[in-house]
């Protein structure tokens, strides 16, 4: 294990808890840039692309935690949230006084997981699917003793899968889960929704879903590509005075389109979010 402030990635050890998609996601990313020094991964069914992501990484894949196992610089919690009653007595080994625990786990509060498990800094954090694929984005909170090496380790490790996001409060993490963590549905129901609207207005069922995915992942792409251009900029691009788009946008911007309909849907994933963390 490194000293507290020396355990940059590339001679950092870590343990991943859990190789499902999201452990999986952060496994690959680790492949597609810097590695730690060591990892372990814990998994009792690991699937064959865990395995493969192991195999390729150099990285020792386990059943169970090894009875030889000796605390690590990092411990990223990547199992059900239901699983860590029973998971953390066996976790203990991989801890020591200055371990960083990384949870990804929906619902569970810092304040859940210093119950269970002995270590001083952890992180919770947010991420969403598109992790898979490298350009997911995470929201996390680091809690008052993790220092700014452990934070800055969290970084590397979560930024494996994407972007980062830091909040300074652990409830916004209910809004993080509300907005991005559950978002990327929103965005495939919409994908739905401008198929069967297509669909509506004639157009073949086959043809009009190639036309929406299409159109929803390339002006995804569009706005990933113009960081600094505002979404409302991008729309005022496209959007010709008194053309078919305008038609369109008087609707969605109505004072019952679109926005208040969002706001809803957030408010409602973020009670939830606040049920689930108790």
């Amino acid at each position: 294990m490194s000293s507290p402030e020396s355990a940059g990635l590339a001679s950092a050890s870590v343990a991943f808890i859990g190789a499902g998609k999201m452990g999986s996601a952060l496994l690959a990313g680790l492949l597609r840039g810097e590695r730690p020094g060591r990892v372990l991964v814990v998994e009792p069914n690991a699937s064959a692309e865990a395995q493969a992501l192991c195999k390729e990484g150099g990285f020792q894949l386990c059943a169970n935690v090894p009875s030889d196992a000796a605390p690590v610089d990092a411990l990223v919690l990547a199992i059900k949230p239901q699983m860590l009653e029973d998971a953390a007595p066996a976790l203990k080994p991989l801890i020591g006084p200055d371990t960083l625990v990384v949870s990804i786990l929906a619902g569970k509060r810092v304040a859940d997981l210093a119950a269970r498990l002995p270590a001083r800094a952890f992180v919770r954090s947010m991420p969403n699917t598109p992790a898979a694929i490298g350009r997911g984005v995470t929201g996390a909170f680091a809690n008052a003793p993790t220092s700014e090496a452990r934070r800055a380790l969290a970084q590397s490790l979560l930024g494996a899968a994407g972007a980062v996001e830091w909040v300074e409060r652990e409830e916004l993490i209910d809004a993080v889960t509300a907005v991005s963590g559950s978002g990327p549905a929103y965005v495939f129901y919409l994908a739905e929704c401008l198929a069967a609207a297509g669909v509506a207005a004639g157009l073949p069922k086959d043809l009009s879903m190639r036309l929406a995915r299409a159109t929803v992942s390339g002006a995804g792409e569009l706005m990933h590509r113009s960081p600094e251009t505002e979404p409302g900029k991008l729309r005022e691009n496209v959007t010709s005075p008194g053309g078919t788009t305008a038609a369109a946008l008087g609707v969605l911007m109505a004072e019952d389109g679109l926005k208040p309909l969002l706001e809803r849907a957030v408010a409602a994933a973020q009670r939830r979010a606040e049920e689930l963390s108790g």
